[in-house]
């Protein structure tokens, strides 16, 4: 990871009012991020090298490449958030660089603060960016907007209740029940969600077919993920005696985005209705800002949506930068032909 130290913020730092900026704190700057693991870039304003202590030897050190000067007539501040968003590096610096703030909305997750004492430097950490909260969210809700519209169901968001194997096997339970003494189809939104069947009949896993009239995807936050995959086979076991199945359901426990951590959702459909493969792939284009992030979670974005849909199989879910989407958040999703072939 790059990070720009800013010169003229780190040189002035703990100036008194008659004293230079200090040459020594970029150099301390420079070792300490090294030693992180960092790579650290000076940029300095075309002013600091006339005010600088050690003016020799920081010429010395332009002339040699290993501090950057702004371009005569550049706003520094401008030039260094510049730099950072093209080289999606950090910037060391205590400014808060407000003006900018509406140019680059990214300035809070990308600035490292930090405190010089006694010839050492601590360095703190960056803001995550609210945004990142939800930006998983909204790319799986508008994939699911899409699944939609080509003629697939989801399962819509529930009131989520504390996650414990005996607080699933009960839902699980009382969901099934009541829909055998209402009469229901586990088809009706509020109980179970209905996958399409699309031009032909997909084939079914085999061992939901022979093995179980249900199956119950526990829909977790992917934090509680391990703990929850401890409990699935009781869970079925547990289901499987209190409503004398002949065969236990199938318990898939799937990460899923919408839910809070320490809570779950269930989505209960039929073996015969679940569909095995994707029909579709999903082909996320992102900002260069949220692309790794995106590329991180793919895999909790394809596992939300196949629990949302009630998929046995993950969709594929590619992640590419665009050049084109300048902005934190920004993203574009386009479906494509899924399936065995």
């Amino acid at each position: 990871m790059k990070v720009i130290i800013d010169a003229s913020n780190v040189a002035h730092y703990g100036r008194g009012n008659n004293e230079k900026p200090n040459l020594s704190n970029l150099m301390i700057a420079v070792d300490a991020l090294g030693e992180l693991g960092y790579d650290p870039i000076i940029i300095a304003d075309a002013s600091l090298r006339h005010e600088i202590d050690k003016k020799e030897e920081f010429r010395q050190l332009l002339k040699e490449g290993d501090i950057q000067q702004v371009p005569a007539g550049t706003a520094a501040d401008h030039f260094i958030l510049k730099i950072a968003e093209e080289q999606d590096a950090k910037i060391l610096s205590n400014d808060g660089f407000r003006e900018y703030m509406d140019e680059f909305q990214d300035i809070k997750s990308r600035r490292i603060p930090y405190t010089l004492k006694d010839g050492k430097i601590s360095v703190g950490a960056p803001s995550k960016p609210k945004k990142v909260k939800n930006i998983l969210q909204r790319i799986c809700t508008q994939m699911l907007s899409e699944f939609e519209k080509k003629g697939m169901d989801a399962y819509k968001l529930k009131r989520g209740k504390k996650i414990s194997g005996i607080a699933i096997a009960k839902e699980s339970i009382d969901r099934i029940t009541k829909s055998r003494e209402d009469g229901l189809e586990p088809k009706l939104e509020g109980l179970f969600s209905r996958i399409p069947l699309f031009d032909k009949v997909l084939d079914m896993v085999d061992e939901a077919e022979k093995t179980s009239d249900f199956i119950i995807f526990v829909l977790v936050h992917p934090k509680d993920y391990k703990d929850a995959v401890k409990n699935a086979g009781n869970i079925a076991v547990t289901v499987g005696d209190r409503l004398k199945l002949e065969h236990a359901p199938l318990v898939a426990v799937r990460n899923d985005l919408f839910t809070k951590p320490g809570f779950f959702e269930l989505n209960i459909i039929y073996s015969d209705e679940a569909v095995e493969e994707s029909p579709y792939n999903v082909s996320i284009t992102i900002n260069d800002h949220d692309y790794s992030f995106i590329k991180k979670n793919s895999r909790n974005i394809a596992s939300t949506v196949a629990a949302r849909l009630g998929l046995w199989k993950f969709p594929i879910v590619s992640v590419k930068p665009s050049m084109l989407l300048e902005k934190p958040g920004q993203f574009d999703i386009v479906l494509e032909k899924g399936g065995e072939s």
